[in-house]
C-alpha cells in the first residue's frame, strides 16, 4: 500500500491531473484495493476537514484584500509610501516594494499583492528606464512578503493542518517578513547606485500630510483589523468578517470607487478562490488522514529520527525539500499535504512549532516566483505583458535574496519568536 500512496500520486501530476483528483484518485484507489477501511470513510473525512470555524477567515480575508485593491486604496498607498521615501536613491522602486509590504498587511494573497501593486507601479518604473527584467523581478519577488505578513492565507491554513494557535503564527510573521523585505531592499539599493540613480523628489511634510490625509483609511485597514485581534477583541475569524465589513465601507462609501457591482465581482472571484483552496483542502485532509492510519506518518518521523541528524541538518533539509516542492506545487497543496509529514519531525526535534511555521511559509512564499510553475510568476506575466524570456532572468537575484533571508530567519529563531513574548 505504501508503494501506491507515493508513486501513483506522482504518475498521476506527471500526466497532468489537477492537484485535487490526485489526492482523491490516490485515496480511492488505496481504501478500495488495500485497505480494510469502508470507502464511505472518505466522504467523513473530507467533510470532517472543512467542519473548522477559523476557515471562514480565508474567504473573508481575501474577499477584504481584492475589495480594497479595487476601491481606491492601492493608488493612496503607493502615493503615501513614496511621500515617505523621497529622495533616496531607487526611490521608486522602493515605493513599489514598500507598498507590497503595506498591502501585504491588507490583503491576504501574494497573487492579488502582485496584481494590485504591479499594476500601479509596473508602468511608472519602466518609464523611469528600469528594465523589463528588474522591474517584473521586483514586483513579482515582493508578492511574496504577503504570505508572511499578516493576514496570511498560509498561516491561516498551516495553523489548522499543525493545530498551532493562529494568532501566535500572524505575530511571529512580522519580522521574518520585514527580513525578506529587508534583503530586496538590500539588492534593490545595489542596483540602484549601478544605474546611477539620484532618487525623486525630496522629502516635502505637506506632500506628507496631504498624502497621509488623502490614505488614512487605506492605512488604518491593517491598524483597525490587526490591532483589534492582538488586543483580544475578536478571533482570527472575526477580525477577518471586520475587514470585509471595513473593506466595503471604505471602497464604497468613503473613497466612492467600487459600484455595488464590484462588490459583486469581488464576492464572486473570492467565491472562485475559495472553492479552489477548499477542495484541496479537502482532498488533503483525506490524504493525510490515510497517511496516519497506515502508519506512513508515523514511520517518517521514526526513520528521520534514526537518522540522529542536528537540529541545524534537519532544518537545512527540510528547507531544501520544501523550496523543491514549491517550485512545481502550489503553496495550499504543499502547506496541507507536507504539514502533517513534516511538523511531528520538528516537534520531535525540539523546533518550536511556531517558527517551524514560519520556516514552511517562507519557504513556500519563495516558491511561489520560483520558476518554473510560481504561480506568481503568471499572475506578473499577465498584468505586465512580459514574456517569461525576461521575467525568469530578472527573478534570480531576488530568489538569491530570498534564500539569504531564509537562511537567517531558520537559524536565528529568535527573529520570529522574538514578539511573541509581548501576547
Amino acid at each position: 500500500m505504501g508503494w501506491v500512496m507515493a508513486l501513483l500520486p506522482v504518475a498521476l501530476l506527471v500526466a497532468g491531473f489537477p492537484f485535487f483528483l490526485v489526492l482523491l484518485a490516490t485515496v480511492t484507489v488505496v481504501l478500495l484495493f488495500f485497505a480494510g477501511v469502508p470507502a464511505t470513510a472518505a466522504h467523513q473525512v473530507m467533510f470532517g476537514a472543512l467542519d473548522k470555524y477559523a476557515l471562514l477567515a480565508v474567504p473573508f480575508f481575501i474577499f477584504a484584500g481584492d475589495l480594497l485593491s479595487r476601491g481606491g486604496v492601492s493608488v493612496r498607498l503607493v502615493r503615501w509610501v513614496q511621500s515617505i521615501i523621497g529622495r533616496m536613491r531607487g526611490s521608486l522602486p522602493f515605493t513599489s516594494l514598500g507598498t507590497a509590504v503595506v498591502f501585504s498587511a491588507i490583503s491576504g494573497s501574494t497573487a492579488a499583492t502582485v496584481a494590485a501593486v504591479g499594476s500601479l507601479t509596473y508602468k511608472r518604473l519602466r518609464e523611469a528606464g528600469y528594465s523589463e527584467r528588474f522591474s517584473s523581478g521586483l514586483l513579482i519577488g515582493a508578492g511574496a512578503i504577503d504570505n508572511l505578513i499578516p493576514p496570511s492565507v498560509g498561516f491561516i491554513l498551516y495553523g489548522i493542518a499543525s493545530e498551532t494557535s493562529i494568532v501566535r503564527l500572524f505575530t511571529a510573521g512580522v519580522l521574518p517578513g520585514l527580513v525578506l523585505a529587508g534583503f530586496f531592499s538590500l539588492y534593490v539599493y545595489r542596483h540602484a547606485v549601478r544605474r546611477g540613480d539620484r532618487g525623486g523628489p525630496p522629502f516635502s511634510r505637506r506632500e506628507f500630510v496631504a498624502a497621509s490625509r488623502d490614505g488614512i483609511w487605506a492605512v488604518a485597514a491593517p491598524v483597525a483589523v490587526l490591532g483589534g485581534l492582538y488586543a483580544g477583541v475578536f478571533s482570527p475569524t472575526e477580525a477577518a468578517g471586520v475587514a470585509c465589513v471595513y473593506a466595503m465601507l471604505v471602497a464604497v462609501l468613503v473613497y466612492r470607487e467600487a459600484t455595488p457591482r464590484d462588490v459583486f465581482d469581488s464576492a464572486a472571484r473570492c467565491m472562485y478562490l475559495t472553492a479552489q483552496i477548499f477542495i484541496i483542502l479537502a482532498c488533503a485532509g483525506v490524504y493525510s488522514w490515510l497517511l496516519t492510519v497506515s502508519g506512513a506518518g508515523p514511520a517518517l518521523v521514526g526513520a528521520v529520527t534514526q537518522l540522529e541528524l542536528p537540529t541545524w541538518g534537519l532544518l537545512l533539509v527540510i528547507n531544501i525539500l520544501l523550496l523543491a516542492v514549491g517550485m512545481v506545487l502550489d503553496t495550499v497543496s504543499a502547506i496541507l499535504v507536507l504539514t502533517p509529514l513534516l511538523a511531528p519531525i520538528a516537534k520531535a526535534a525540539g523546533i518550536d512549532p511556531v517558527h517551524f511555521g514560519v520556516v514552511v511559509i517562507m519557504n513556500l512564499s519563495i516558491g511561489t516566483f520560483t520558476p518554473p510553475f510560481g504561480i506568481n510568476i503568471f499572475v506578473g506575466q499577465a498584468v505586465f505583458k512580459a514574456p517569461l524570456s525576461s521575467i525568469y532572468p530578472g527573478l534570480v537575484p531576488f530568489i538569491a535574496a530570498a534564500i539569504g533571508a531564509l537562511m537567517v530567519v531558520t537559524y536565528v529563531p529568535q527573529l520570529s519568536l522574538f514578539l511573541l513574548r509581548f501576547l
